[in-house]
């Protein structure tokens, strides 16, 4: 399962300066106390600066391990929020929310169109007539252009991380090589994990499209966390798009 053996190291290696752009991102465009919905909620900091900004947040991830640092996270932030392990693709057993969330191109790791399709109508069936949907993905510029060939190596006194993105099979599709070592001073040797992450994404188009067929209108689509209109190298699309 993706991030079974690698939450605690994501964690660590991301670049946390990206959550408060997400949370501004959410409050350009919906306000506290709303009710909003985190998929794909990883480690939880974006859950707790939107607690801390009066949201009434809840979180959803598909890896016990990531849910597992988001409850770490949320008790040292001093608060609690509701945590539920499950699959975007299925969210039944949820009640109502003014808004819906879901960053860092999670979407793309979905198996093809028709699971983002499946996703889209999920999440229409959780708003009310007038509530957001916001969320981003990455660009084919970025799959097509951008990956392939790109390698990005770290390394510090007790750990190193070694990732290689390749072209896929698949139309706008990357794989992501990911391999950490983490020094184990009672062995004098290092551990390794690794990992292949599949990524895939879609026309501007088709994410269009399958919004409106899931009942969603007002769309409107910018890059740089929505501070910036679309260009020919945008590299991440932000989408926001309103329940009819």
């Amino acid at each position: 399962m993706i991030y079974s053996q690698f939450a605690t190291f994501y964690d660590q290696l991301f670049d946390n300066e990206l959550y408060p752009q997400w949370a501004d991102y959410v409050k350009r465009w919906v306000q506290p106390p709303a009710r909003v919905l985190d998929l794909a909620c990883g480690t939880g900091r974006l859950l707790v600066l939107l607690d801390q900004a009066g949201y009434q947040v809840t979180g959803v991830d598909l890896s016990a391990d990531m849910l597992a640092l988001a409850n770490q996270h949320l008790a040292e932030a001093e608060t609690t929020v509701p945590l539920l392990q499950l699959n975007m693709l299925d969210l039944q057993e949820l009640g109502e929310f003014d808004a819906v969330t879901c960053f860092d191109d999670s979407l793309c790791y979905l198996q093809d169109l028709s699971e983002v399709t499946q996703v889209f109508q999920t999440v229409a069936d959780r708003l009310p007539v007038g509530g957001q949907f916001l969320f981003d993905v990455i660009t084919p510029y970025q799959t097509d252009v951008k990956y392939p060939g790109y390698m990005y190596n770290y390394q510090d006194d007790d750990q190193a991380f070694m990732w290689t993105t390749y072209a896929g099979s698949e139309p706008h599709a990357v794989e992501h090589d990911l391999t950490f070592f983490h020094y184990q001073p009672e062995l004098d040797a290092y551990a390794a994990y690794a990992e292949t992450h599949y990524e895939r994404t879609y026309p501007l188009g088709d994410y269009e499209q399958a919004l409106h067929s899931a009942g969603f209108g007002e769309i409107i689509v910018t890059s740089d966390f929505g501070k910036a209109p679309v260009t020919d190298t945008t590299t991440r699309w932000f989408f926001r798009g309103v329940k009819q």
